[in-house]
């Protein structure tokens, strides 16, 4: 009989983050924490290669050094200040998506240092938000069944993300001139070392979470990186196979981190750099991507790990705030925006349940910033089976869903298709709100849509005019 390692329930730990209150033990809280960590560590290499590929206005380019040390250093602290604060088993980095509208479309209107000054802005104005109840008065008063269709929406995303990262599905090249968007592999079937590894491992996960073995997607991970280690080691496999991470042991095990980029930020500047009217779009293009896509992340999350109760998520004011703060944070740093990570559900289905796993994970992520040449050993094909495996557990909820409600159904169907078919979450929201008012309205139910829910409803349609019109 396996042991597990506990939490006196008058201990100081015990007290600070309730873990046997909400039913965990410190082996399974800090299981979790080391699960996140190992399936969002490709943010550490990930968000150099997004930022450093942009240039801004002047032709600057950004160091992967500093990136590295930015982007590390900035999601080790604020997810640990999650965990004190928010005590919530909700890790934080640079949102993927927001970082490539920084790098690809704010950039090259201004400098890097302008730039920032917009991702602190939007920061402030989330923090504002957050504290005036603003923000969660929003995420109360959105129906409940549009709730549970985006954390089934998410699912469906996760999974999508981690197939993509592994190379299992892949986009169809447009030269082709196919109306079919995506296909399995590189060329319509499955080919090379590293999708076996990915197959392998994925089965050995669920083969796992079968037997209800403590940790399977943990050991999922490990079992995939030793086996892509030895493939790569033994056979011929070309490093673009792997993708991001190539799956080889580091020269050195020590780095030094470069803090450069740290305090480079002109608040205002990029209003007169891009025009005040362009300047607001982009801020308001951050704000919208980063309140509404931290928002589902957060409802699906805490509701994987049973942290919502009536319909609330506990703690959700604190949690806000804090994500509000880490995104002002990425400006500051460099390493632009940081949010709430859906990989945090990996943890969660280890058993992470308190702040404690994010307090773990987060010092991990601070660890890197020594050991920055071992964040490079796991490879896509090792961490994305856990996306997958967690994609499906997420989908479970969809039975919740009242499909018999015509007031819902579209909207619902909407909200869960949108996410994962655009790669974008607030996408997903903003179609099933508006889903949701148009059909509300036709039926001569206008009280029913109330007037929170409305005002999001017209924000969203001149969100996605504004996008369609000036390409923000």
């Amino acid at each position: 009989m396996t042991q597990q390692l506990t939490t006196r329930p008058d201990s100081g730990l015990d007290r600070i983050f309730r873990i046997s209150e909400r039913g965990s033990t410190l082996s399974r809280e800090l299981r979790g924490g080391l699960t996140t960590f190992v399936a969002m560590a490709y943010i550490v290499m990930l968000n150099p290669l997004i930022l450093g590929s942009g240039t801004d206005v002047t032709g600057a380019k950004l160091s992967p050094e500093q990136l590295t040390t930015a982007t590390a250093a900035t999601a080790g602290v604020m997810t640990i200040v999650m965990g004190l604060v928010g005590n919530a088993p909700l890790a934080l980095a640079t949102g993927l998506g927001v970082n490539a509208v920084v790098a690809f479309t704010i950039a090259p209107t201004m400098t890097w240092a302008e730039a920032f000054g917009l991702v602190v802005l939007e920061g402030v104005v989330i923090v504002a938000l957050a504290v005036s109840g603003v923000r969660e008065k929003i995420m109360n008063a959105i129906p409940e069944p549009l709730k549970i269709a985006l954390t089934v929406g998410i699912g469906l995303y996760i999974a999508l993300i981690g197939l993509v990262s592994a190379g299992f599905v892949t986009r169809v090249p447009d030269a082709q001139e196919t109306t079919v968007p995506v296909q399995m592999g590189t060329d319509g079937h499955l080919s090379g070392i590293p999708i076996v590894v990915f197959c392998v491992t994925l089965l050995v996960m669920m083969g796992l979470m079968a037997r209800r073995t403590p940790g399977a997607i943990l050991l999922g991970i490990v079992a995939g990186t030793v086996m892509a280690l030895v493939a790569n080691a033994a056979l011929d496999v070309a490093p673009d196979e792997w993708g991001t991470v190539v799956p080889e042991l580091p020269a050195q095990l020590v780095g030094t981190p470069d803090f450069g980029l740290f305090g480079q930020v002109d608040l205002f500047g990029g209003f007169a750099a891009a025009g005040g009217v362009a300047a607001t779009v982009f801020l308001f293009t951050l704000v919208l991507s980063g309140f509404f896509d931290a928002m589902g992340t957060i409802t699906s999350v805490s509701s994987q790990a049973g942290l919502v109760q009536g319909g609330k998520v506990q703690g959700m004011g604190r949690i806000l705030a804090v994500d509000g703060v880490a995104a002002a944070a990425g400006g500051l740093t460099g390493a632009a925006p940081n949010t709430v990570f859906l990989e945090s559900a990996a943890g969660v289905a280890e058993g992470a349940r308190t702040g404690l796993a994010s307090v773990f994970t987060g010092l991990l992520f601070c660890l890197t910033l020594l050991v920055t040449p071992l964040a490079s050993v796991v490879p896509a094909q090792a961490a994305a089976p856990a996306l997958v495996i967690v994609g499906g557990l997420m989908m479970s909820q969809v039975r919740l869903i009242p499909w018999d409600d015509p007031d819902y159904v579209i909207p619902a169907f909407l909200t869960l298709a949108v996410i994962p078919f655009t790669y974008m979450i607030t996408n997903g929201i903003g179609a099933g709100l508006i889903a949701f008012a148009v059909i509300k309205l036709a039926r001569g139910k206008v009280r029913e849509i109330g007037w929170l829910v409305g005002s999001l409803a017209i924000v969203f349609a001149v969100y996605f005019l504004v996008s369609g019109l000036t390409g923000v």
